[in-house]
């Protein structure tokens, strides 16, 4: 197997996101897609430990909850509502009222409420990605630091993928080029993958406060290190991965709500990322229709790291012809096009 992963762009998808594990934060009304969600968590679970003997590296697996914030009666209701379903369909969700979260939560801001999702958490993407491309490559793939500029085919068969500096064959050709996706040429079809930027500051962790992860409406603050991570904004600015003074104005006041101590630190880093984004909202995932040897695994947006483990394994499935799990058949590619 040779992964073609430029540097650049690798870099850009992978620290839009702070590696939040979180498939019980947010509404969910699909029951599959949310157990595929559950899947991924679990999948890193299962695959931390054994990443660590196997490479050396600690993916940093926080799985200690995410306590989920409601401020006023509409969000209130919604977090409600969404641990009831959860609950409906086995899964762990306590609703806390505002006075256990003033008791268990000191540190958190004022809220009416909240949800607390116990096995989410999180992982480092970096030491993630890491691990995994040592992984890969004990496993015999190769890893070549040059762009993709597009697919190359043979009447209706994929043949390898076009650089800059000639064609790299291939049996099979899985189109995983994140944001980048849509720009690739010679695709049989258009990619409804367009970028959204996320936006995300660091600054110390304050002192006495435990490892933690808050979300709130407009984003959510976690400790990595001796740093407090605050994000993310949800931008839809083209392919600039650049920070602007209002996203660092919006997030520095949502990370001030969610967790009161953090007002008046300073910002010791800021940066930003670009998710691939569908229309729907879900990632596209399986077998081009009318090219057998072509595959998609793209459009993750803000699930990019819950979901790449599992979609991951999913594919194989797929590209074995073997059966996968439930919810991978909304991810199909054929949804956004007529026949």
């Amino acid at each position: 197997m040779v992964v073609l992963e430029p540097d650049d762009r690798a870099g850009a998808a992978w620290r839009a996101s702070a590696g939040l594990l979180a498939p019980q934060i947010g509404p969910r009304d699909d029951a599959a897609f949310f157990e595929l969600g559950i899947a991924g968590r679990e999948y890193y679970r299962a695959q931390a430990a054994p990443l660590s003997d196997e490479t050396g590296i600690d993916i940093d697996l926080f799985d200690g909850g995410i306590l989920q914030l409601a401020r006023g009666a509409r969000a209130e209701d919604d977090l409600r509502a969404t641990v009831a379903w959860q609950r409906q369909h086995g899964h762990r969700a306590d609703w806390l009222d505002p006075a256990e979260v003033r008791s268990e939560y000191p540190w958190a801001g004022a809220c009416d409420g909240a949800l607390f999702a116990a096995h989410d958490g999180s992982v480092d993407p970096g030491r993630l990605v890491e691990a995994l491309r040592q992984s890969a490559r004990r496993r015999g793939a190769r890893f070549e630091t040059v762009a993709a500029v597009g697919l190359a085919t043979d009447g209706a068969k994929a043949t390898g993928v076009r650089t800059a500096s000639g064609v790299v064959p291939a049996g099979d050709v899985v189109i995983a080029a994140g944001a980048w996706s849509g720009r690739l040429t010679g695709l049989p079809r258009p990619i409804s993958v367009e970028p959204v930027r996320g936006q995300m500051l660091a600054m110390p962790w304050p002192a006495r406060v435990p490892r933690t992860i808050l979300f709130g409406e407009h984003g959510y603050v976690l400790q990595r290190a001796e740093r407090a991570l605050c994000g993310a904004t949800i931008e839809h600015a083209g392919f600039a991965a650049e920070t602007t003074s209002a996203g660092e104005r919006q997030i520095s006041l949502t990370a001030a709500s969610l967790l009161p101590a953090m007002g008046g630190l300073p910002i010791v880093d800021r940066w930003a990322g670009l998710r691939p984004g569908t229309p729907d909202g879900l990632p596209i995932v399986g077998r081009e229709p009318t090219m057998p040897n072509l595959w998609y695994m793209t459009g993750s947006g803000r699930n990019g790291i819950l979901l790449a483990g599992i979609t991951a394994v999913a594919l194989t499935h797929l590209m074995n012809d073997e059966a996968t799990f439930e919810g991978i058949e909304a991810l199909k590619p054929e949804r956004f096009w007529s026949w």
